[in-house]
């Protein structure tokens, strides 16, 4: 499962390294590291020279997302890696001080990653009432326009599940949710929008999350929620991490 390593011109790698450490050598410029078949294998790239991004094959699941986390506790342990971020089906690698070889690096991933398996964290789980529709869900009709269903019915199937925190990031406390009912998926929007506030409640393709504070977003927002995410002056500033559970509670429609 070694990826194919493109070097930019005039580069050339030197020295080895073991699958359970982080490279040693290298000299020259690499500009990315994808496998033969992305659909099929991990994808892996880097972010400048900062960083590296490991882009898991197949579905969007829990399963894939549990080997991540998996994935990201043992990468951490490496020497040179500064941080292991997990993302959504993804995990970005950052360094000390830019990485000399690369390549292995990539196939260190690669190794930890055929033999990693699920993660499971026990978390919290967060109740979250919801006002549905009105000026606080302004993309609701969007949604019924897209999906053909009533009010009602995307309301019952998005407060349905018992959601997982997969990842933390986009912006600080925000999480982004696994489980939701695909029924009720809906494309991104094309203009986003720039001042959503702290509390929405959106849908973006196959995804839902709630925005811990106002900025810009491109997802159908259909509710919110007073709750706080993410307080600078607690010990923990993110309310929820990883493996966390949330529900969302209906507290009113708004028609």
């Amino acid at each position: 499962m070694s990826p194919i390593l493109e070097l930019g011109p005039d580069a050339t790698t030197t020295g080895t390294m073991t699958s359970d450490g982080p490279p040693r050598h290298v000299q020259g410029q690499v500009r990315s590291m994808t496998p033969i078949d992305p659909d099929q294998r991990p994808r892996i790239s880097l972010l400048g020279t900062s960083a590296m991004l490991f882009e898991a094959p197949g579905e969007l699941d829990l399963q894939t997302q549990r080997r991540i986390w998996a994935l990201g506790r043992r990468a951490a342990t490496w020497e040179g890696i500064r941080e292991a971020v997990p993302g959504m089906s993804n995990l970005m690698l950052t360094f000390d001080r830019p990485p000399r070889q690369p390549a292995s690096l990539a196939a260190a991933l690669n190794d930890a990653w055929a033999e990693a398996e699920e993660m499971s964290l026990e978390g919290k789980t967060v109740v979250l009432p919801v006002q549905y529709g009105g000026d606080f869900g302004p993309h609701l009709s969007d949604v019924v326009a897209h999906t053909g269903l009533a009010v009602d019915e995307i309301v019952a199937l998005h407060s349905e599940p018992l959601y997982t925190v997969y990842a933390l990031g986009s912006h600080p406390g925000y999480c982004y949710l696994g489980g939701m009912d695909p029924r009720i998926a809906a494309p991104r929007r094309k203009v986003p929008v720039l001042g959503l506030p702290g509390g929405a409640v959106s849908i973006g393709g196959v995804q839902t999350g709630v925005s811990a504070s106002t900025g810009p977003s491109g997802w159908n927002t259909i509710g919110h929620t007073d709750m706080s995410f993410f307080d600078p002056s607690r010990t923990n500033p993110a309310m929820l991490a990883p493996g966390d559970m949330i529900r969302f509670s209906v507290e009113r429609i708004v028609r």
